[in-house]
């Protein structure tokens, strides 16, 4: 995370231990950093855990640079990534929580002696700078409101419609909008970078015939700060109103960074209270993988999670066909369909069949030939395609 917000890492150091009041790390350890920091000419202290603003001040007297914490980190990345007057207004409320909660301690650690992060707050008094942070954030809030206002028409606009709305969720870099790409044929900026989309988009896709709303959503991350949380509920909560989630997961990974992201992701989407939604997951970049090893991880997730796996690589096409198969069938959609049958007693049979399962659109018969434009519900897919090549028949998919 350091490297995506622009900065080289010149060198880390790591304590495991009870959190010290003092510095966070033990007082030892930080006497530790600070000759570090002296040795390797370092500007900035980047701490992987969330530090108390006593610890931030202490710290940055012993080391004399800037430190941050985990937050104030995330914080500096979605500045760079923010786009869109929501997505910066979010970003901006997020800091100013921040500021809120930390308002009468800054003020008075900044009145005890500058330090890096700690200057120019000489002229304010505890009380005035709460309320000008204060204020500042009920704006932001209202220009939100208005927002979020704009995105509940705009909701019911679509429900009216009657399409069924798909919410891509996952780890940042799993490569959501690369799927949201494949699948809209729409051209959303894909980055390497972590946190590449901060703001949703949603587009009508045509899954196998079927018109769907498809909506791809900021990407989370373990340990996401609640405050970041609250900020983004606004952009997250598409993911509540959805009708499925579809969950994207980089299988190329180590296996226990897959757990973990996987594992991290589930447990926001329930934060948000997006319990109960049908849910899918994308294992994307198999491309990345032999055949042999993908099939020990699919096994693997399958015994640690209750949950629909359909393997796939967005950026190739590979298996798309078969998430959107498993897409129609989990919201028990039909699906576009056609087969070329020879004329024969098995496909007269067939053909009385799938009048009484299916929907069908047009029949045409030539000489040799019968050929069938039919929609049928989404766990029929297999059944027909057996039946089909079993009387020497060609299935298709519409």
């Amino acid at each position: 995370m350091a490297e995506a917000a622009g900065y080289e890492v010149v060198g880390s150091i790591e304590q495991v231990r009870s959190p010290h009041p003092r510095y966070h790390i033990g007082a030892g350890k930080a006497k530790e950093l600070a000759q570090m920091v002296k040795d390797l000419r370092a500007e900035k202290v980047i701490f992987g855990n969330e530090l108390k603003v006593v610890q931030i001040y202490n710290l940055a007297k012993l080391t004399g640079v800037e430190v941050i914490d985990r937050l104030q980190l995330i914080l500096e990345i979605f500045v760079k990534r923010a786009s869109t007057r929501e997505a910066k207004l979010q970003i901006e409320l997020a800091r100013l929580k921040y500021e809120l909660a930390n308002a009468r301690e800054k003020v008075k650690l900044a009145k005890m002696g500058e330090q890096p992060g700690f200057h120019g707050l000489g002229k304010y008094e505890a009380d005035v700078y709460y309320e000008a942070v204060k204020r500042r954030v009920s704006k932001i809030q209202e220009k939100l409101r208005e927002i979020r206002r704009t995105r509940e028409i705009h909701r019911a606009r679509r429900a009216e419609l009657g399409f069924p709305s798909i919410s891509l969720a996952g780890y940042t870099n799993s490569g959501k909008s690369t799927l949201f790409n494949a699948l809209t044929k729409e051209s959303v900026p894909v980055d390497s970078r972590v946190f590449t989309t901060l703001s949703t988009t949603t587009r009508v896709a045509e899954i196998l015939g079927e018109k769907m709303f498809i909506t791809d959503t900021v990407g989370f991350i373990d340990r996401l700060p609640i405050t970041l949380i609250e900020a983004f509920r606004s952009t997250l909560e598409e993911t509540v109103f959805s009708d499925l989630i579809l969950i994207v997961v980089d299988v190329g990974e180590e296996m226990s960074e897959i757990l973990r992201k996987l594992t991290a992701s589930l447990e926001i989407i329930r934060e948000i209270g997006a319990v109960g939604i049908p849910t899918l997951v994308a294992l994307n970049k198999i491309d990345l993988l032999p055949a042999e090893e993908l099939s020990r991880r699919v096994e693997k997730l399958r015994d640690v999670f209750d949950l629909n796996f359909v393997p796939i690589s967005a950026l190739y096409g590979t298996n798309l066909n078969l998430l959107k198969e498993e897409i129609l069938r989990i919201l028990g959609r039909y699906v576009a369909l056609s087969s070329t049958l020879p004329v024969n007693q098995d496909s007269l049979s067939f053909l009385s069949w799938i009048f009484e399962s299916a929907r069908v659109h047009k029949v045409t018969c030539n000489d040799d030939s019968l050929h069938v434009c039919f929609s049928a519900p989404a766990n029929l897919i297999d059944k027909i395609r057996g039946r089909v090549e079993k009387i020497g028949g060609r299935f298709e998919l519409s």
